[in-house]
């Protein structure tokens, strides 16, 4: 059974997806916020843009009650950064192998700077939609025969082909729109670092929580901790949610 704010007093957690995933890759530390009573949802990123999934998120978050723990991974840390100044109810903000932008940066930049991320390397380029008469945009995916050495390398290899086989891709335009106002700048943050993050890339990822002021914990795993490391990652946001409440 769920709980509310109001039976429990803690803030909710919002857990915001990162590329190539969707809320399902929260499963391991929804389940164990769950069971320690915690209000908790894991919403949709819609993976088209910075400023439109930072709306989207934004919007979710404010028709929660009560107070709100953001928290995102990978690129969900980009959008919980853009989303939260256009919400008046997030106490707190907790990266998972994320990105923490600054104001004016694009992550496709901040990538290329990492001396430990793969990514650029393994992307995968398709078409999409973008209205009925015929326009298109192209979006990504991690080729499926690298997914396991660029995100997923502490997973067991079938449970990773089937991370592999179920990609949400993310609109290539993502990685090139400039980051707005950044929300660590005013509330407090903590952060999850994996040791062996090739995909953001674990340099990167340190150097922007430093940046940001956050508590940090190295966790020892690849890009997705919180399928890996669900343990130690949940023990982060019980920490942020500790000192927020």
């Amino acid at each position: 059974m769920t709980s509310t704010p109001s039976e429990t007093g803690s803030p909710t957690v919002v857990l915001v997806h990162g590329a190539f995933a969707d809320a399902a890759s929260w499963a391991p530390v929804t389940e164990r916020l769950v069971t320690a009573g915690i209000p908790v949802r894991a919403i949709v990123n819609p993976l088209r843009g910075v400023a439109l999934d930072a709306a989207y998120v934004a919007a979710a978050i404010s028709q929660i009650p009560g107070p709100v723990l953001a928290v995102g991974h990978s690129y969900g840390g980009a959008i919980i950064t853009n989303a939260v100044p256009q919400t008046t109810n997030v106490v707190g903000l907790v990266y998972v192998a994320a990105f923490a932008p600054d104001e004016g940066e694009a992550l496709a930049e901040i990538v290329a700077k990492s001396k430990d991320s793969v990514l650029t390397t393994a992307v995968q380029p398709s078409q999409y939609p973008t209205d009925l008469n015929g326009g298109t945009a192209t979006e990504l995916i991690i080729d499926p025969a690298r997914f396991r050495a660029v995100f997923t390398a502490d997973l067991p290899q079938l449970e990773s082909d089937v991370y592999a086989l179920s990609q949400r891709p993310i609109a290539a335009a993502a990685f090139e729109e400039r980051n707005g106002p950044a929300a660590w700048k005013n509330l407090p943050s903590w952060a999850a670092v994996g040791t062996a993050d090739y995909a953001a890339g674990s340099d990167v990822v340190r150097q922007m929580a430093e940046r940001a002021g956050a508590t940090i914990t190295e966790i020892d795993g690849s890009h997705v901790i919180m399928i890996s490391q669900p343990d130690a990652v949940t023990a982060v946001i019980l920490e942020a949610l500790k000192a927020v409440s």
